[in-house]
C-alpha cells in the first residue's frame, strides 16, 4: 500500500512541475524566435541592397553597349545611303545617255521617212506610167485577138476548148504509159525480192487444209439405239432439237445419226450430248436437258483452255481473258471452209517470219495475225463489218495501236496508219488463197465471173469478154476500129485498175486484150 502511495505521490508531483514548467519554456521559445526573425530580415535587406546595385550596374553596361550599337548601325547606313545614291546616278546618267541616242535616232528615222515618200511618189508616177502602157499593150492584144478570130472563124472560147481537149488527152495517155513504165520499173526492182520473200515465209509455214462441212455424223454401234433417241411419239428427239438448236436427222442410214447445223458450237454440243446419253442408257426429256446443259458448260470450258493452249503455242503472253475466249470459240467457226482458227494460227505464223525479215516487231504482228479475224465471233452484233468489229474488241481490251489498226485495216475499211497492217493484210489473202484452203459455193464462184465480165464490157471499144482459168485471167476482144494499139495497151491498165478498186477476188488476175484486124477480099 505504501508503494502505491509513493508512486501515485510521485505522479501527481510529475504532473505539477510539467503544467508549471510548459509557460515557461513556451516563453524561451518566443524569444528565441523573435530573435532569428529579427536576424532574417536583417540579411534580407543587406542581399536587397546588394543585388539592386548590381542590376543597376549591369543596365548602366547594356546601356553602354546598346549605344555603341546604334552608333555603329548608323555608321553603316550612312555609307549604304551614299552607295545607293551613286549608283542611282549613274543610272540617271545612262538613262539620259539613251535619251539622247534616241532623240538622235528618231531624227534620223524622220529623215529616211522623208527620201522614202519622195521614192513612192516616184514609183507610184512610174506605176501609171506602166499603167497607160500596159492598158495599150492589151488594146493592141484585143484587136489581134479580133483580127485572129476573123481569119480563123473561131472565138477565143471556142479555141480554148480545142486546145484542152486536145492537151487532156496527151496528158491522160502519157500519164497512162508513164504510170506503166513507173509501176514495170518498181515491179522488176521489186518483184523479185517479193517473191523471195512471200516464198521463204509460206515455206517456213507449216499449213494443212481443212475443211469444215454444215453436217455430224453420229455413228451408233447399232440400229436399235435410234427407237431410244426418237422415244415415244418422237419426244426424244424433239427434246433435243429444242434444247441443241441442230436438226437431227433419223433416216435409213445404218448405224448412223446426221447433225444438221451451220453453228458448229451447237452441233459439237448436240454430238457430245448424245454420246453421254447413248452410253449413260437414260433418254428421256428431263435427262436430255440436264446433259445438255451440262454439256454446254464443258464446251464453254474447253473454248477458254484451246484459247490459252493456243495463245501458249504462238508465245503470246498479257491476252485479256475475254480475247483468249474468243480466240477459243474461233476453233467452232470457219470462213469459207476454212477453220478461223487455223487459218488465225497460220497467218500469226505468216505474219511473224514476214515481219522478222522485214525487221520489224515479229511478236506485235503475231499478235495481229492471231486476232486479225476475231471480229468474225459475234455473239450479238452481226451488221458490223468483222475487221471493225474485231478493231472495236481489240481496243476494248487494251490491244497496241499497231494491232488495233491492223486488225481494222486488213479489208482496207480504215486507213493503214502502221508498216504491220500490210503484213496482216498480206498474209491474210496469202493463208486464203493457196491451193485447198478454202472452198466456194457455185452461185457465188459464177457471179464473180459474171461481174468480171460485165465489168469488162463497161469501157469503151470492147466486143466480148471471158473470164477463164477458174477467174484468175480475163481475155478481152477490142474493136479494131474504135481502138488503136495504145489505146488497148491504156485500156488493160485501166481494166486492172477497176479490178483492184470495185472488186475481191483471190490471188490475181491476168488481163489480155486482144485486138485483131482481119483484111478480108474476094476473087471472082
Amino acid at each position: 500500500m505504501d508503494i502505491i502511495y509513493i508512486i501515485i505521490s510521485l505522479i501527481v508531483g510529475l504532473a505539477i512541475g510539467i503544467l508549471i514548467g510548459l509557460p515557461i519554456l513556451k516563453k524561451q521559445q518566443q524569444a528565441q524566435a523573435n530573435i532569428l526573425i529579427d536576424e532574417a530580415k536583417n540579411k534580407a535587406e543587406s542581399i536587397k541592397q546588394s543585388k539592386m546595385l548590381e542590376a543597376k550596374e549591369k543596365f548602366l553596361n547594356l546601356k553602354s553597349e546598346h549605344e555603341k550599337e546604334l552608333q555603329r548601325k548608323n555608321t553603316e547606313l550612312d555609307k549604304e545611303i551614299q552607295r545607293r545614291t551613286a549608283e542611282i546616278q549613274v543610272s540617271e546618267n545612262r538613262i539620259k545617255q539613251k535619251e539622247q541616242s534616241l532623240e538622235d535616232r528618231i531624227k534620223a528615222y524622220k529623215l529616211k521617212e522623208d527620201e522614202v515618200e519622195k521614192i513612192k511618189a516616184k514609183v507610184q508616177s512610174q506605176q501609171n506610167g506602166l499603167a497607160r502602157k500596159e492598158q495599150e499593150v492589151e488594146q493592141g492584144r484585143q484587136e489581134q485577138i479580133k483580127l485572129l478570130e476573123k481569119v480563123a472563124s473561131l472565138s477565143v472560147e471556142e479555141a480554148k476548148a480545142q486546145m484542152i481537149e486536145a492537151v487532156k488527152a496527151e496528158a491522160h495517155t502519157d500519164a497512162i504509159s508513164q504510170s506503166k513504165i513507173i509501176i514495170e520499173e518498181a515491179k522488176l526492182n521489186a518483184t523479185k525480192d517479193a517473191k523471195r520473200l512471200v516464198l521463204q515465209t509460206i515455206q517456213r509455214t507449216a499449213a494443212e487444209t481443212a475443211i469444215e462441212n454444215t453436217v455430224t455424223v453420229f455413228n451408233l454401234e447399232n440400229d436399235d439405239v435410234k427407237g431410244r433417241i426418237i422415244g415415244r411419239e418422237g419426244r426424244n428427239i424433239r427434246a433435243l432439237e429444242a434444247a441443241t438448236g441442230i436438226e437431227i436427222i433419223v433416216d435409213d442410214t445404218p448405224e448412223a445419226i446426221v447433225l444438221s447445223g451451220f453453228d458448229p458450237v451447237r452441233r459439237e454440243i448436240a454430238r457430245l450430248s448424245l454420246h453421254r446419253l447413248v452410253a449413260d442408257g437414260r433418254i428421256h426429256p428431263a435427262r436430255i436437258e440436264e446433259v445438255v446443259e451440262k454439256t454446254k458448260k464443258d464446251i464453254e470450258q474447253e473454248i477458254i483452255e484451246i484459247g490459252q493452249r493456243t495463245v501458249i503455242d504462238l508465245g503470246i503472253n498479257g491476252l485479256h481473258p475475254e480475247l483468249i475466249r474468243i480466240v477459243g470459240r474461233m476453233r467452232y467457226r470457219s470462213s469459207y471452209g476454212q477453220n478461223l482458227l487455223k487459218h488465225s494460227r497460220e497467218v500469226a505464223n505468216l505474219c511473224a517470219t514476214m515481219a522478222t525479215e522485214l525487221g520489224l516487231n515479229a511478236k506485235l504482228a503475231k499478235r495481229a495475225g492471231l486476232l486479225h479475224d476475231i471480229g468474225k465471233v459475234p455473239e450479238d452484233d452481226a451488221e458490223t463489218p468483222h475487221a471493225l468489229l474485231g478493231m472495236k474488241w481489240a481496243e476494248k481490251y487494251g490491244e497496241h495501236p499497231e494491232v488495233v489498226n491492223a486488225i481494222g485495216a486488213h479489208h482496207d475499211e480504215i486507213e493503214m496508219t502502221s508498216m504491220l497492217s500490210p503484213i496482216i493484210q498480206a498474209c491474210d489473202a496469202i493463208s486464203g488463197s493457196r491451193p485447198g484452203a478454202r472452198r466456194e459455193d457455185t452461185e457465188n464462184y459464177i457471179k464473180r465471173l459474171k461481174d468480171l465480165e460485165a465489168l469488162a464490157m463497161s469501157f469503151k471499144g470492147v466486143e466480148k469478154a471471158f473470164a477463164i482459168q477458174a477467174g484468175r485471167e480475163l481475155r478481152v476482144m477490142v474493136d479494131s476500129e474504135r481502138a488503136t494499139d495504145n489505146e488497148a495497151d491504156n485500156l488493160s491498165f485501166e481494166i486492172s485498175q477497176k479490178i483492184m478498186k470495185e472488186m475481191i477476188y483471190p490471188g490475181q488476175i491476168k488481163i489480155t486484150v486482144i485486138r485483131e484486124k482481119r483484111a478480108v477480099n474476094f476473087a471472082k
